[in-house]
């Protein structure tokens, strides 16, 4: 492996980073295309490559996550008991969502991954958040819930904070305090999602050397160790520059990645 790839793996983290600090987005929004296109470069074999990515980018997602929870933690942002009443579900289906998604073809997953990077996109231009009408349902509502939040976010490899915050809106909970404690959620996502990419996939045979199971160990610790600079410089910028006008420069960004991923299915 040549310094070129670990380079390659180390800019994905600094982007990323940057991005999550500046904008307040996932970072697997950003890591997931980025980590494709780095493999493909790399010359991984194409029919793991979305699998690879996917898996890497939740088990990132654990050490970037701890640092963001504390902080709302800190804060008094993170409400406990809706972490215990979702988190029950998050662990199912992520982990079941894994062990389906590592049945699906690569080509599968990616059409999967553009149509959800043009609902964001889209949800980022239109700036709407849903109207608070209801309360927080039962438990059995709660796992429900969860288990459909893991599972999405197994599929595109993201700590789930762009489903959990617009759910907790709806049922009544502040910005503040539905933002913070998505970021508690996202830490059960990462390490289910993470655990699942791995012990579903021991035995795949043709992914790189360094890989355990779908998680890709370079591009790891290049992301996780670049990601952790960045996040708090990106966190500073924000409170000087247009962040609702760069948002809108992301959401075209992320329109642009979502195409041209859909016509390389088709090309």
């Amino acid at each position: 492996m040549g310094l070129e790839i670990l380079v390659m793996y180390v800019a994905v983290g600094l982007i990323a980073g940057l991005l999550a600090g500046l904008l307040g987005i996932g970072g697997g929004v950003v890591i997931v295309p980025l980590l494709a296109w780095c493999f493909l470069r790399q010359g991984i074999q194409p029919d793991h490559i979305m699998h690879l990515a996917l898996g890497t980018s939740l088990a990132s997602i654990i050490f970037t996550s701890i640092s963001s929870f504390l902080s709302h933690h800190r804060r008094g942002a993170v409400d406990w008991t809706i972490v215990r009443r979702i988190v029950p579900g998050i662990l199912v289906g992520t982990f079941l969502g894994t062990m389906v998604a590592s049945q699906l073809s690569s080509n599968f997953l990616k059409g999967f991954f553009c149509l959800f990077l043009y609902t964001i996109a889209t949800q980022i231009i239109l700036n709407k958040k849903p109207k608070a009408s209801r309360q927080l349902p039962g438990n059995a509502g709660m796992f429900a819930t969860g288990s459909t939040i893991g599972a999405v976010s197994s599929f595109v490899g993201i700590g789930g904070g762009s489903l959990s915050v617009p759910f907790m809106l709806w049922c009544n909970v502040t910005a503040h305090r539905a933002i913070g404690t998505s970021a508690a959620i996202g830490l059960p996502i990462a390490v289910a999602g993470a655990i699942g990419y791995i012990v579903n996939n021991l035995q795949v045979t043709g992914l790189p050397a360094y890989s355990i199971g779908y998680v890709y160990l370079p591009a790891l610790a290049g992301i996780v160790c670049a990601s952790v600079l960045t996040a708090p410089l990106g966190a500073r910028l924000a409170h000087s520059l247009p962040v609702d006008r760069l948002k809108r420069f992301f959401a075209i960004f992320l329109y642009v990645v979502a195409t041209r991923m859909a016509w390389e299915l088709v090309a």
